[in-house]
């Protein structure tokens, strides 16, 4: 009977064991983000949606590179209202979100005229609601790890900290071209 309890302890602290090691080692990889100075001001930013990567320039010259995820159907342009892709093209920051859904958010000019143009001739809706986004509020924690999956509904996800960042250097009117 001894051995029995003294095998289920075992087994109940190897599995609290494993639990404080895992959750431990996520909350110091979702802490553990280099949190950098103020960026330059950005004239604009180049997403490579094949490379899950997004790219702030000051002319020539890199100032900022993310890792980020994107949306859950990565490959292809947006063409309608609710197929979870991103829009390709060259569009602009035309507003900031400090309220959204998502920790801050920079919103994303889609859809364009050509957007709606093509769109209208397929009889479809072209969708929009387009962002550079942190992460949803309240899940802030997940840091790095929600790269780990495409996820977003066409957006450009980023972890908190950098969406803060990128939030205070990148003014309205910025240009944003979307490749795939």
């Amino acid at each position: 009977m001894n051995e029995l309890l003294n095998a289920k302890m075992k087994k109940r602290w190897i599995a609290l064991f494993v639990v404080a090691v895992v959750f431990g080692t996520a909350a110091v990889y979702a802490w553990w983000s280099p949190r950098a100075g103020p960026a330059e001001t950005p004239d604009r930013i180049v997403v490579l949606k094949s490379e899950r990567r997004m790219i702030l320039y000051r002319g020539s010259e890199v100032l900022r590179e993310y890792k980020v995820a994107i949306s859950r159907v990565p490959v292809g342009a947006k063409t309608r209202e609710g197929d979870h892709k991103m829009p390709e093209g060259v569009y602009t920051i035309d507003a900031k979100n400090p309220a959204s859904a998502f920790h801050l958010a920079l919103q994303v000019s889609y859809p364009n005229a050509e957007d709606r143009a093509r769109a209208a001739a397929d009889g479809v809706r072209p969708g929009g609601d387009i962002e550079v986004h942190g992460i949803k509020n309240g899940l802030g924690w997940l840091g790095r790890f929600q790269r780990w999956a495409n996820w977003t509904n066409g957006c450009v996800a980023l972890t908190d900290p950098e969406i803060e960042q990128v939030y205070k250097s990148v003014p309205v009117g910025t240009r944003i071209e979307i490749r795939p």
